[in-house]
């Protein structure tokens, strides 16, 4: 065995003390088993490390050169998006005029601390399917328990977050833009035609029964039509898609919308100047490029509702500034309204509440260690936290409520919980549709926009948003 010198001491010294306190932030010792290998990469060198470089073939060694290169480039991808940065682009409206279609933002993973992956083997730069193949890109096993490491903070009021899609537990995949449990209600309903039956006065045996008879006629289709639907598969927490939302509420809060406004503990939420809501907006001409990058409209944001030979009328989200200049402008429109809110299939979707979008709660968000008392009234609100994210059984029987097989009248959750909505309230699928965010869905904090594409220009045409490149994203106007 060769004698290291002094320097590869040093090397392995150094290597070895960062690799120890990287294992000390994350807790996880089954870690030191690496340590033998790295003394021997740097001391004994008994393992043959680099043997392709002393082949005498140049076209094994130049293969072998490139399969080293790639593989040090999976590993060293695989720990940066775990555990610090992560690349993430925005594919939807539902955050205008903060955040655009288009705007790539690397996300923090260590603003609030970084899961420990709960499903540890997988392909880097892959969410849940291998591109080209179409299939799964990760291991079910082995399978972890909901760890994070300590980060830099918490996360706070109005906190744009990134997070698993909490609904993403079951996903058809031919469907994948929808809410699985929502299209089970929606195809359940148009299939029996029940949901009429359930009104405030129902009581909560009969509705459950009344929904679940919904729900599964609702599976059951989807099930029986996989080539509108396709395979119906199970995701697990860190392998569900990656959304995006400002956070509104925190856990602990009441929360309650009146008239498009968040109010916590009966005190306002600004809406600010980020805020949109969903207008029918009736044109006196359409609006050309040069009018829609003055008042920040796409294409996406112009709905056609009716056009002439009637009115030109389009739904579109507007905030409340640019609303008060396009009615300023004359010659422009005739007139804005505010759109109908919609009412069906929120959360839960067990429940006839009556509520609507713009007008919805009072709701209390869960927070880690508090009790809260459970009824029949409030138990369809609290079903998904209790049974799903923290891993109980829950019965109703007789009318009283059952968890883990024993009668209980309270339950003290586990863990904390967030209110999440987009800042382009009528146009964003959020948590008034699929409820709270567990904190063991929390993927991380954007920091900034290093890349922003408007799909409705080319190249030449000011495809690239320049204004953008590098914009914190907390500084956003």
């Amino acid at each position: 065995m060769p004698t290291a010198s002094k320097k590869q001491w040093l090397k392995f010294a150094a290597i070895t003390a960062l690799y120890l306190l990287f294992l000390l932030w994350v807790g996880s010792w089954w870690g030191l088993l690496v340590v033998p290998f790295i003394f021997d990469i740097y001391i004994t060198k008994r393992i043959p490390w680099n043997w392709w470089k002393r082949t005498k073939n140049p076209t094994a060694r130049m293969l072998a050169g490139w399969v080293d290169a790639i593989v040090f480039a999976l590993v060293a991808v695989y720990f940066l998006n775990q555990f610090f940065f992560q690349n993430f682009v925005i594919p939807s409206s539902s955050l205008e005029k903060t955040l655009l279609t288009g705007d790539y933002l690397l996300v923090s993973k260590m603003s609030y601390g970084p899961r420990i992956p709960q499903t540890p083997l997988y392909m880097p730069l892959t969410q849940h399917t291998m591109p080209l193949t179409g299939t799964k890109s990760y291991l079910d096993w082995p399978h972890w328990e909901y760890r994070r490491a300590k980060g830099f903070g918490h996360p706070e009021l109005n906190d744009i977050v990134v997070f698993n899609y909490p609904s993403g537990d079951t996903v058809a995949l031919g469907a994948q833009d929808k809410d699985f449990y929502r299209l089970c209600y929606e195809m359940g309903d148009r299939e029996t035609h029940l949901g009429a039956q359930v009104n405030k006065s129902t009581p909560y045996e009969e509705a459950q029964r009344i929904y679940s008879r919904i729900y599964q006629a609702g599976r059951a289709f989807i099930a029986a039509n996989p080539e509108q639907f396709g395979e119906i598969v199970s995701r697990p927490t860190d392998r569900r898609e990656n959304y995006v939302k400002r956070l509104v509420g925190m856990p602990g809060d009441m929360l309650q919308i009146k008239g498009g406004k968040v109010y916590l503990g009966g005190k306002l939420n600004p809406n600010g100047h980020f805020v949109q809501n969903g207008y029918f907006v009736e044109w006196l001409v359409w609006p050309d490029d040069d009018l829609k990058k003055e008042y920040g409209i796409t294409t996406e944001d112009l709905t056609v509702v009716s056009q002439p030979p009637a009115e030109l009328i389009t739904y579109t989200p507007l905030s409340d500034d640019v609303k008060r200049r396009l009615l300023a402008r004359p010659g422009l429109v005739r007139s804005i309204k505010p759109a109908d809110p919609l009412a069906q299939w929120l959360y839960p979707q067990n429940k006839f509440t009556g509520w609507t979008t713009s007008d919805y709660g009072p709701l209390w968000i869960p927070k880690k260690g508090a009790k809260l008392a459970l009824t029949l009234d409030n138990l369809p609100f609290y079903e998904r936290p209790i049974r799903v994210y923290e891993g109980n059984t829950l019965e109703v029987k007789g009318g009283k409520i059952y968890i883990n097989g024993k009668e209980t009248r309270e339950y003290t959750f586990k863990m904390d919980y967030y209110w999440m909505q987009g800042d382009n309230r009528d146009n964003s699928a959020d948590s008034r549709f699929w409820g709270f965010v567990p904190e063991d869905h929390v993927v991380g904090k954007p920091l900034f926009i290093w890349l922003s594409l408007d799909r409705d220009y080319g190249l030449t045409e000011g495809k690239v948003r320049w204004s953008r490149m590098f914009q914190l994203v907390k500084n956003i106007p």
